[in-house]
């Protein structure tokens, strides 16, 4: 079944997967989950020390409906000196996984399935580098964009785009999940100008594990919950107003956990929010500009860097990344400069684990175009984009 559309505010703005075009090229994505996995990355971010090179696993996400699409969960390797990318088997059995997210253990990972009725997948990684599915689960919404592991590693929080909402699942001992214990929707505030309704978008903790916080496109507001950690609800204790109809869509924090860098897709901005850990609220702070001229270019996530030092922003219709210093402790952005991403449409970006690499999953293009990433935070192109079904999501695991 066909994901359900996403409603848009802006004339003449794309759906949400438009219509994307590109098969896989080169060596064909066999449905059987055995890649091999390697040995443990280093902790970021100078460059990798001389000797033998390593490869890594990479995973890919996709939307299955679509034309040019994919079959499933893309498997991949990549060259942590070179950032080469190798192709490898499909995980079937997931619709339209979209966005990825690893669990703190490293032994699953999990998919959204977005679609009209909405669900949220386990994928456990073998010890030898197999994956199996280990079964699905519904979220109560639909068009499931987003998800996130608590970093307690019991709890699986996922988006529901389309219906407004925010599910939580919890997560068994082998990474499985158990039937949802909590589903919220966003009632107010009334929806921004030209929004249909509420659109959440991201669903995230805070890097203190304190608080949980969801951003929502459709009703210009990031809700700030506390989790229960033993019965898996939801409580809202603050929200932060943005501009009307600036439709803000990902959020990244600072590793102080003291600031968040917010993309916020509709007005074409970059927010910078203190964030206080004792009460959960999130302030932000004037729109900025991500260094693409005027108009919107539809700024999709951004990313800081392990040291905090640099973040770097997907802007899809200028098909650019945009490169920002942090100063001030976090308080401070910085506009550097933007580079052309190679592909067309950026939707995802995701650095290695050791920050050596950055990674953008290019939608329009069906790219993933690889960077390595210089000491100052300059981006240098690594290779020739890699062929990818409608890559939507990009997910190199350590």
């Amino acid at each position: 079944m066909n994901p359900a559309p996403h409603p848009r505010p802006a004339p003449g703005l794309p759906g949400r997967r438009g219509l994307l075009g590109g098969l896989l090229a080169g060596a064909a994505l066999a449905a059987v989950p055995a890649l091999a996995a390697p040995a443990h990355a280093g902790a970021r971010p100078a460059p990798a020390p001389a000797g033998p090179r390593a490869t890594r696993p990479l995973l890919l996400g996709t939307y299955t409906s679509e034309g040019g699409g994919g079959t499933g969960i893309g498997t991949a390797a990549y060259d942590t000196g070179t950032g080469a990318i190798t192709p490898g088997p499909v995980i079937t059995g997931v619709e339209n996984p979209s966005y990825l997210a690893p669990h703190p253990s490293g032994a699953t990972v999990y998919a959204v399935s977005e679609q009209g009725a909405g669900a949220v997948t386990a994928v456990a990684i073998g010890p030898d580098g197999t994956y199996e599915v280990l079964g699905s689960r519904p979220t109560g919404g639909s068009g499931p964009t987003h998800l996130s592991v608590h970093p307690s590693g019991s709890w699986l929080l996922s988006a529901n785009y389309t219906s407004g909402s925010v599910a939580v699942h919890p997560i068994a001992e082998d990474g499985s999940l158990g039937e949802r214990t909590d589903l919220v929707t966003h009632s107010s505030p009334p929806p921004g100008p030209g929004q249909g309704g509420p659109h959440a978008h991201q669903i995230v903790t805070s890097p203190d594990g304190g608080h949980v916080l969801a951003v929502d496109l459709g009703t210009d507001t990031v809700y700030t919950y506390r989790l229960d950690a033993s019965a898996g609800t939801l409580k809202e204790v603050s929200r932060a107003a943005l501009a009307p109809g600036s439709g803000p869509r990902h959020l990244a924090f600072h590793p102080g956990g003291r600031f968040a860098y917010l993309a916020c897709e509709l007005d074409n901005t970059m927010v910078v929010c203190a964030y206080d850990p004792a009460t959960g609220a999130l302030t932000p702070g004037p729109g900025q500009s991500t260094g693409t001229g005027s108009g919107t270019s539809y700024p999709a996530q951004p990313v800081v860097t392990g040291d905090g030092a640099y973040v770097y922003l997907a802007n899809r219709g200028h098909n650019s990344l945009t490169r920002y210093a942090v100063e001030g402790d976090g308080a401070v952005l910085r506009l550097l400069d933007t580079v052309p991403v190679g592909g067309d449409w950026p939707r995802q970006l995701a650095l290695s684990p050791d920050g050596s690499l950055l990674f953008a999953a290019n939608q329009r293009s069906s790219t993933v175009t690889v960077f390595g990433v210089g000491p100052d935070g300059s981006l240098t192109g690594a290779g020739a984009p890699f062929p990818a079904p409608v890559a939507v999501c990009v997910l190199p695991l350590p």
